[in-house]
């Protein structure tokens, strides 16, 4: 990734972002303002709390899931993609963008509740997921829960576990130094930022996920694993979920990191159109 010199510094002495979301920022323009369009953005309250959404486009449902510490903005070229092709329905998760957070525990569970109360309130028979990092583990746990029917679910830089037989050590370190840092903040009484909030995103990421692999068979949607061959999430862990997953695709992109989603639209998009438009096949190679 590149930084600037002030980024760097910001980085080193206080983590306000989660590692699965420092992305790469690249200068996509759209004439939409996506994540703050007064048009379309509305406001519902679901489990206690205000979730914030944005709706784009006609069709059938897909729901954009944006990663730890981000918002619908993040994925922006998602929308601006998938909007011509189908009914777009992104929201802020819980704590995060314009939706309030309303707890002091910040669980993947309940921001999978959150998703499955959002499809149920819009009356959706059925359903598509594109979820990255965070999201692409949240549209998992709405696989296996079954609460809401999933035709297909693209899960990119997910993992089941915040190990590091899942996740690369030094993703695992850099978040617990951060952690650190964001507790000390706290204990001064720091009010720069709101250290609660960065402290549950940073704690979501080290201590879960917790899915066992034998779930993963629960899932009846196709699912295509994703993830870049540097990503954050080990290659032999998407691999892992493929294998357990019993309609899935395994795509591991080559020279790409868990930022492509943004840092490589095209091909991240490409990819996924495809695994969503086309008739779903588990081929064998025979001799």
């Amino acid at each position: 990734m590149k930084y600037s010199i002030r980024q760097l510094f910001l980085l080193s002495i206080i983590l306000v972002f989660d590692m699965s979301n420092a992305q790469e920022k690249l200068d996509f323009k759209f004439d939409t303002p996506y994540g703050s369009n007064e048009n379309v953005g509305k406001y519902i309250t679901i489990n206690g709390a205000k979730i914030y959404y944005e709706e784009y486009g006609k069709g059938e449902p897909l729901l954009l899931i944006h990663g730890n510490n981000g918002s619908i903005k993040s994925m922006e070229n998602q929308i601006d993609y998938f909007k011509n092709k189908y009914r777009v329905i992104v929201a802020d998760n819980r704590g995060q963008g314009k939706s309030e957070l309303k707890t002091d525990s910040l669980t993947y569970v309940q921001i999978t509740k959150d998703w499955d109360e959002i499809v149920n309130y819009l009356k959706l028979d059925s359903i598509n997921i594109v979820g990255w990092s965070d999201g692409g583990i949240i549209g998992l746990k709405m696989g296996i829960s079954g609460k809401s029917k999933i035709k297909k679910i693209v899960a990119m830089g997910a993992n089941l576990r915040p190990d590091s037989t899942a996740v690369h050590s030094w993703a695992i370190e850099h978040d617990l130094k951060s952690l650190q840092i964001i507790k000390s903040k706290i204990q001064e009484n720091d009010t720069t930022q709101n250290w609660d909030l960065q402290k549950q995103l940073l704690e979501i990421l080290l201590f879960q996920p917790n899915i066992p692999i034998k779930d993963l068979s629960k899932i009846n949607a196709k699912v295509l694993i994703m993830a870049g061959d540097e990503d954050i999430t080990k290659n032999k862990h998407s691999l892992e979920m493929y294998e357990n997953i019993p309609k899935a695709h395994l795509c591991i992109m080559p020279g790409e990191t868990h930022n492509t989603p943004e840092s490589n639209p095209k091909l991240f998009n490409d990819i996924v159109n495809r695994f969503l438009s086309d008739p779903f096949k588990r081929p064998y190679s025979n001799f």
